[in-house]
């Protein structure tokens, strides 16, 4: 017998259960679809490292690892969790393992998965995923990380504190690309400082298996060998059974489907998949629809000290003009009285406009202190009345304050 949903969620990472637990709350019926047991990876992330900052072994991290997403992934109340693989016959019609169900809009927020390398040696284990990492109890004595983006960061952190050999291999000429240098070659002595060996530049030429582990030659002539080998480098959407796939700007793809999250083709981040979620759920339950707005959705890596990054930088400008203006976390009270590691702060402004247009800072939990640069960035808030903002004393905040005040003198 076919079961019916008002609302039918493919896929249970972080996007899938925040639409799925937001509809329920609203009164819908909604089944949510998933293969396995809901995924927490970026909370496993940020609770590891937070092991690691206060210097627990590895076994007490994975331990609270382990307690802590158990209850971020326990069952959610009102939703019907329908276990399986589910398969889109047409709109309104999921096969679960040969069971179907009916819904009026489906929902899509199945996730994204690493581009293997096309190397030969690479196919046959011990390949990890972030995912599969992030759920394992096992610390690899020397493990090599493709890719330097936010996950492959925090990932080399996270195992290098806890005393593994790690080797980051990152093509670009700098991690994370696409950030303000300052952050990137901050982050680099970070990881450095670890024991991370960082090699921007370079990427895999040869993969080879040994009797003892893979054994990988890069560009710059280096060899490496290595217990695993972690892919945090180039994503795809993992996109269901559908003709096309391609979102709009209310996060729908057609009549009674809708997606949220890296399927959509954006960035593999949780903030961004959050903030989808929140959209489809607002536009499954309301009136008129609301647009997407991605000029202030945050780009956060916690690792210490962390980089945090929001709207425009000039690597993202595309060459429009941007006003700077920045000043060193250390020259700011907190930091003498808290001792704390260097870090900075850029912000960036439109000259057109008065407003700012984006910011970047690198500081200890930057993630935490900087969330009113994107409420300024999102509202649009001129700089003259940013820059009479007072903030906490002695706090993080207080360094916004030079930077703001140099560019509102510009207008």
């Amino acid at each position: 017998m076919t079961q019916r949903f008002d609302i039918l969620v493919l896929g249970g990472g972080p996007a899938g259960r925040q639409v799925a637990a937001g509809l329920a709350a609203a009164g819908r019926s909604v089944g949510l679809v998933h293969t396995g047991s809901p995924s927490a990876t970026a909370l496993s992330a940020k609770a590891l490292l937070h092991s690691a900052r206060r210097g627990e072994t590895w076994e007490s991290a994975v331990t609270r690892r382990t307690a802590l997403t158990a209850r971020a992934t326990a069952p959610l109340d009102g939703v019907d969790l329908l276990a399986g693989s589910g398969r889109v016959l047409e709109p309104g019609r999921v096969e679960v393992d040969g069971q179907e169900h009916a819904c009026t809009d489906l929902v899509v927020c199945t996730g994204g998965e690493p581009v293997v390398p096309d190397l030969d040696g690479l196919t046959d284990p011990p390949l990890w995923t972030g995912a599969e990492a992030m759920r394992s109890p096992d610390l690899p004595r020397r493990l090599v990380i493709l890719g330097g983006g936010p996950d492959g960061c925090e990932l080399a952190a996270i195992y290098a504190s806890f005393g593994s050999h790690v080797v980051l291999v990152e093509p670009a000429g700098r991690l994370p690309a696409g950030e303000a240098p300052f952050a990137a070659e901050l982050l680099a002595d970070t990881l450095r400082r670890l024991g991370v060996e960082v090699r921007t530049g370079t990427e895999i030429k040869l993969a080879e298996r040994t009797g003892t582990g893979p054994r990988l030659k890069l560009s710059d002539g280096t060899v490496v060998e290595t217990d695993r080998i972690l892919l945090c480098g180039p994503r795809k959407p993992r996109t269901p059974q559908l003709p096309e796939f391609a979102v709009d700007e209310h996060c729908q793809v057609a009549p009674g489907i809708w997606a949220a999250g890296e399927v959509t083709g954006s960035a593999p981040t949780a903030e961004l998949a959050r903030y989808q979620a929140g959209l489809v759920t607002a536009n499954l339950t309301g009136g008129t629809l609301r647009s997407a707005d991605y000029q202030a959705v945050p780009r956060a890596l916690c690792t210490t000290p962390s980089v945090y990054a929001v709207g425009l930088t000039p690597a993202r400008a595309g060459g429009a003009e941007l006003l700077s203006a920045g000043v060193e976390l250390a020259t700011t009270t907190r930091a003498a009285v808290a001792d704390d590691p260097p870090g900075r702060i850029e912000l960036y402004a439109d000259p057109a406009r008065g407003v700012l247009a984006g910011a970047v800072a690198a500081g200890l939990h930057a993630e935490e202190w900087m969330g009113e640069i994107a409420l300024a960035v999102r509202a649009e808030i001129p700089l003259r009345v940013l820059s009479d903002v007072v903030h906490a004393f002695p706090t993080y905040g207080e360094a916004m304050e030079t930077p703001l005040r140099k560019l509102a003198a510009q207008f």
